[in-house]
C-alpha cells in the first residue's frame, strides 16, 4: 500500500475525516493497492489552500498507517493527544546552575531561556513589562481611555508583540534555524497541533497568552527566574586585556570591554512608568542576551550613549487598510460567499514603483487594527486576528520600501539613530492630527489615493476612533506616491480592492527595527563588548515570532558554547 499520498480535494472533503478516508480509499483503488481492511488510519502531514482556480481547493499530503504499522501510528496518535509528553524535553533543574541574563520575554527572549534551561544554565529574565494576564488591563485602557503604559502595551510585555498582535507563525527566513521545532515547542505548551501541517500557521491572539504563560512556568518550575515590571536602565561595563583580567581605570587603548553587570528599575503604572521611590538594583551579569525587541528605543538610546555599536537599519513605513471581510472573501475566492468550510480569506502583495516595494505586511483576515504605541504622544498601527478570525473586516499593512538615503538629513542630529527619529516623527504627527489621543487620522481608501479628504468615514475595528485627515500631512511625500500608486496596481490584481468601503488608518511604521546590533556572524556576541549579546527582532536578525524565536535559539546554542569555553 502506498505510504504518502498528494491530494487535491475540495475545501468540506478537507473539513470531514470521513470525506477524506472516503477520498484516500478512491485513490489507493486507482493505484491498484486498495485494501480498506489494512487501513488503521490516515494523519493529514500538510494542508494548503489553493484559491487560483475557479473552485477553491485544499491541498494534503496523508500518510496511510496500515496493519502492521500500529506502533507508528500509537506515536502519531499520542502526538496529538499529548503533545507535552512528546513534544517537551525532559528540563533539568538550574537553580545552582550559572546565570545567563535575558533582556525581555518576547520570542527570542522566552525560546533563548528555553535552549538555556535545556543545555542546564539558569536563565534569568527581565521584562519591562507585565504577565500576559496584567497586561490585558493596560491593552483596555490604551483601547477605550487613549492612555499608553509605556511598560505595558501592544508592544510590550509577556510575550512581546506577538502575544497581542496576532500570532502569524509564518516565515522566509527557514534556512536560520528549525522552524519545525519551534512549532513542535509551542504544540508542547498549548498550541493546536493543527500549527504542524497548515502551509500558513495561525495561533491566534486570544490563545497566545496560555502558552506564553505555560512556557514561563516550566522555566520558573525548573528553576529559571522570571522578573516582571523591571525596565534595565543602564549596563556595567568593564575593561578587559586580551586575557580576561580586569585594567580597571589604567590605559584601556589596547583593551576591549566586557559586560559585567546590568541596572534595573522597577516600573508601574504611571505615566512615566516608574514607581514612586523605586531604587536602581546593581545586578551583576557575564552573559546578557539582548532580546528587547523593535520598539525598545530608551535600550537603543542606551547603546548609542554607553557607546555600544549600533548601526542604523532601513525598514518601511505606510498605513493600515481595513477592507470589509466578506470583500476580500469574493476576491480572492471568486465567490459571492465562501460558505462554511473556506476559512476567512487572505491576500499577499507586492508592486515595484520607482525602484522600491510597496507590498503587503501582517495581513490580518477577520482581523481588527490596534492601537500599538508605545508611550504617550505617538500613534502606531498593526493589526490582529483571534484564532478563528471570525470578525466582519479584513486589515493589512500596506508599506514602502526604504532606503539609508531616505534618512540622511536626520543623521548629522541622530546618527544611528536617525531611523529611529524619522519613525517616530511620523508617529507624533499621527498623533497632534488625530487630536492628540490615540484616534488615529484616516481616509477612505479612494479619497486617499486621488487625494481628497473624506467626508466621512466608515465604521472600523479601530477601538479608539478614526479622525479624517489628510494623510498627506502625516507621511513623507516619497512613501505617499508610492502608496498610491501601489494601490492602483493592487486593484488591478485583485479587481474591487480599490474601494471607499476601505479606509486607511496611519501610520505603519513598526514594521521591522529602526536599527542593528551588530555581532560576530558566528560567536553571535557584540563585536566590542564580550558577554552581549544581541538576538531577535530589535537586534535587527528577525522578523516576526517564529523568526525570532529561531534567532533566540541560536544565540542561547552561543552563550552554552561559550560558557562551557567551546
Amino acid at each position: 500500500m502506498h505510504n504518502e499520498l498528494t491530494l487535491r480535494v475540495l475545501p468540506e472533503v478537507a473539513a470531514k475525516p470521513e470525506f477524506l478516508r472516503k477520498e484516500v480509499e478512491r485513490v489507493l483503488r486507482g493505484l491498484g493497492t486498495y485494501e480498506p481492511e489494512r487501513i488503521l488510519g490516515i494523519y493529514v502531514h500538510k494542508r494548503s489552500i489553493d484559491a487560483r482556480a475557479r473552485v477553491p481547493v485544499i491541498h494534503m499530503q496523508v500518510k496511510v498507517f496500515e496493519v502492521g504499522e500500529e506502533a507508528r501510528w500509537e506515536a502519531v496518535q499520542q502526538a496529538l493527544t499529548e503533545p507535552r509528553a512528546v513534544y517537551l524535553p525532559e528540563y533539568p533543574d538550574v537553580r545552582q546552575a550559572e546565570e545567563v541574563h535575558v533582556i525581555g520575554a518576547g520570542p527570542a527572549g522566552l525560546f533563548a531561556a528555553l535552549r538555556l534551561l535545556e543545555q542546564g544554565l539558569k536563565p534569568v529574565v527581565w521584562e519591562r513589562g507585565k504577565n500576559v494576564r496584567e497586561r490585558v488591563k493596560d491593552l483596555k485602557d490604551i483601547n477605550v481611555n487613549h492612555v499608553v503604559n509605556p511598560d505595558s502595551n501592544y508592544c510590550f510585555g509577556e510575550g512581546g508583540a506577538g502575544t497581542y498582535s496576532d500570532g502569524k507563525l509564518y516565515t522566509r527566513a527557514k534556512k536560520r534555524g528549525d522552524m519545525r521545532r519551534i512549532l513542535e515547542l509551542l504544540v508542547g505548551f498549548g498550541a493546536v497541533p493543527e500549527i504542524l501541517v497548515e502551509a500558513h500557521p495561525h495561533i491566534g491572539t486570544n490563545k497566545l497568552p496560555k502558552i506564553i504563560a505555560a512556557m514561563r512556568e516550566c522555566i520558573l518550575a525548573h528553576g529559571g527566574q522570571v522578573h516582571f515590571g523591571h525596565r534595565v536602565v543602564d549596563m556595567e561595563l568593564e575593561w578587559v586585556d586580551g586575557t580576561g583580567k580586569n585594567l580597571g581605570v589604567l590605559d584601556c587603548s589596547r583593551a576591549s570591554r566586557r559586560i559585567n553587570g546590568l541596572k534595573v528599575m522597577e516600573v508601574g503604572n504611571g505615566v512615566e512608568g516608574i514607581v514612586e521611590n523605586s531604587a536602581v538594583r546593581n545586578i551583576s551579569a557575564k552573559h546578557v542576551i539582548l532580546a528587547t525587541g523593535h520598539s525598545a528605543r530608551d535600550i537603543f538610546e542606551l547603546l548609542v550613549q554607553r557607546e555600544i555599536a549600533v548601526e542604523a537599519k532601513p525598514l518601511a513605513i505606510g498605513v493600515r487598510v481595513e477592507h470589509p471581510q466578506a470583500l476580500i472573501d469574493s476576491i480572492q475566492y471568486s465567490c459571492e460567499s465562501r460558505g462554511e468550510y473556506l476559512p476567512a480569506a487572505a491576500y499577499s502583495v507586492v508592486h515595484q514603483v520607482e525602484g522600491r516595494g510597496v507590498y503587503s505586511f501582517c495581513m490580518c483576515p477577520g482581523g481588527v487594527v490596534a492601537p500599538c504605541a508605545t508611550k504617550p504622544g505617538e500613534i502606531v498601527t498593526n493589526g490582529w486576528s483571534s484564532f478563528r478570525r471570525a470578525r466582519s473586516t479584513a486589515n493589512s499593512g500596506i508599506v514602502v520600501e526604504l532606503e539609508l538615503a531616505d534618512f540622511k538629513a536626520y543623521e548629522a542630529d541622530y546618527g544611528p539613530l536617525a531611523v529611529m527619529e524619522f519613525q517616530a516623527e511620523i508617529e507624533r504627527k499621527a498623533w497632534e492630527a488625530g487630536g492628540r489621543t490615540q484616534t488615529a487620522p484616516a481616509q477612505r481608501l479612494v479619497d486617499f489615493v486621488e487625494g481628497r479628504i473624506s467626508k466621512d468615514l466608515p465604521k472600523t475595528s479601530y477601538s479608539p476612533g478614526l479622525r479624517s485627515v489628510n494623510l498627506d500631512q502625516i507621511l513623507p511625500d516619497l512613501i505617499v506616491k508610492r502608496l498610491r500608486e501601489g494601490f492602483r496596481a493592487f486593484d488591478r490584481k485583485m479587481k474591487g480592492y480599490l474601494t471607499n468601503e476601505a479606509v486607511v488608518h496611519a501610520p505603519e511604521t513598526r514594521t521591522s527595527s529602526p536599527v542593528r546590533i551588530p555581532r560576530d556572524p558566528k560567536l553571535l556576541v557584540h563585536p566590542n563588548v564580550s558577554g552581549l549579546y544581541p538576538c531577535g527582532e530589535g537586534a535587527g536578525y528577525a522578523g516576526g515570532i517564529i523568526s525570532a524565536a529561531m534567532d533566540g535559539v541560536r544565540v542561547a546554542k552561543a552563550v552554552v558554547r561559550s560558557v562551557r569555553g567551546e
